[in-house]
């Protein structure tokens, strides 16, 4: 019995050092978790801060003591750094712990409780790119839609935009509109992160992937395109119409050649395309701590060959996020290897001591690293020849795919897709742009990502130099 209890308390205090050291930052951070009042009776929020030290967000106290959570740029980082009333969302929520601790000197606390003061909580260092996250915001313009920007070698989120969008400094007086059952803009909703579109041609890099690893010699392959293919009573039509004529695998891939991958998906094993797209986390949790919907394969042994035809170019039940096609684009740019991507850089106290840092996750390698370097060189042609080619100005290398996804039975209609990634092997980022009910990729998607890369290199420049 003596034993017994020993091992029990030695159990108990066990569970307590793995409670605060790992679990008690995610409980108190729970929204139902009352004591974060408490915390907010006693310390100042804290602000969050963009990469450079900018405020993203803060807290005004009045002379009255009356707190006034400000957001400077208002519109622009709402659905990234979120909002702290009426619930909390993004940054605020994933932050809240660390913006209502404060790390101030001893001596400031008890003069804070002497005077019936609070205490100044910490400020939260972000990733974001003020100036990246002002052009994709800029360059959506009015349209619906979604831009991810990450750092390739460290997974960093540098920019993170959704629209419609709104204004989280007046989210109380906005909130009847903004949550309105006939409201059609769903702003509040983060389609970044949280939209799942079916992704049209982007999905032709796993498809490839795909074919790369079921025939060794995928170099030999040759295709007669004549503007569509029909298999059985199904046909799977060339956007536009194009007739692209013979073609190997690298003229299919950078004119996007409809025929040629539905061809290649009436041949891939639908096993083997499950397992690879669920080791790209289709069908998956993602590792990102903001709030995400799932990603969806659905293509199953004993499919009809429609449903392989249209799977494999990105149509039929086949949904992902902008995050998600990000983080497999920034896979091949990193050689095989995904790293998780984030938000928080670093804790700060209020008068600039470190408090805490985050660093790089590797996730893991989800594909080896010739099969990456092989989709780098496919993903080069379609800038350097093919479907995103009003990209191959700019000076230093690029690696893309364009998209165009028809979702609804009204094939005129469709989502513009881009996702790709400068290719230098110095800072390199990965660019993902979604714009709902344009059109092609190539012309409403690959604009936006153009002008996120000019400004990216051009930051860039200045500090070589």
């Amino acid at each position: 019995m003596t034993y017994l209890f020993i091992g029990l308390f030695t159990l108990m205090i066990g569970y307590f050092v793995y409670f605060e050291s790992i679990l008690s930052e995610d409980v108190i951070n729970n929204p139902y978790n009352s004591r974060q009042d408490a915390f907010a009776e006693k310390v100042i929020r804290g602000s969050i801060l963009a990469d450079d030290g900018t405020v993203l967000a803060e807290t005004k106290v009045a002379e009255d003591g009356t707190e006034t959570r400000v957001y400077p740029y208002a519109n622009v980082f709402a659905h990234v750094v979120g909002y702290s009333d009426r619930g909390r969302t993004g940054i605020e929520n994933l932050a809240n712990f660390s913006l209502l601790t404060s790390d101030i000197s001893t001596v400031e606390q008890i003069q804070n409780d002497i005077n019936q003061q609070k205490d100044q909580g910490n400020n939260v260092v972000t990733t974001l790119n003020v100036e990246l996250q002002q052009t994709a915001y800029s360059a959506l313009g009015n349209s619906r839609g979604a831009v991810v920007v990450l750092e390739a070698e460290t997974g960093k989120v540098l920019a993170m935009v959704s629209k419609p969008d709104f204004d989280p400094g007046t989210i109380n007086e906005d909130w009847d509109a903004l949550t309105a059952e006939d409201d059609t803009d769903s702003a509040l909703y983060n389609r970044a992160a949280q939209g799942l579109y079916p992704p049209g041609s982007t999905f032709k890099i796993v498809t490839l992937l795909e074919y790369m690893r079921e025939n060794p010699d995928y170099a030999d392959f040759s295709f007669q395109c004549r503007g569509s293919l029909t298999e059985g009573n199904y046909t799977i039509n060339c956007y536009g119409g194009t007739v692209h004529g013979q073609e190997d695998l690298t003229e299919a891939f950078a004119r996007s050649c409809n025929s040629a991958f539905a061809s290649i998906g009436l041949s891939l094993d639908e096993t083997r395309l499950a397992d690879t797209c669920e080791s790209l986390l289709f069908n998956s949790e993602l590792p990102f701590d903001l709030t995400y919907s799932r990603s969806s394969f659905a293509l199953e042994d004993g499919s009809t060959p429609a449903e392989r035809m249209m799977t494999a170019i990105g149509q039929g039940e086949t949904v992902v996020s902008p995050l998600h096609m990000a983080m497999i684009v920034e896979s091949i740019a990193n050689d095989g290897v995904l790293m998780e991507p984030y938000v928080l850089d670093h804790v700060e106290s209020y008068s600039g001591n470190t408090v805490d840092t985050y660093s790089p996750t590797r996730y893991g390698e989800v594909m080896t690293a010739e099969e990456a370097e092989a989709l780098t060189e496919y993903m080069k042609a379609v800038v350097e020849d093919g479907t995103a080619r009003s990209l191959n100005d700019l000076g230093f290398s690029i690696a893309g795919k364009t998209g165009t996804a028809e979702y609804s039975s009204d094939k005129s209609k469709s989502h513009a897709w881009f996702a790709g990634f400068s290719d230098t092997g110095d800072s390199d980022i990965v660019v993902c742009v979604l714009v709902e009910e344009k059109g092609s990729g190539s012309e409403y998607a690959v604009p936006i990502a153009k002008q996120i890369f000019s400004v990216w290199y051009a930051q860039q420049n200045s500090l070589w130099q």
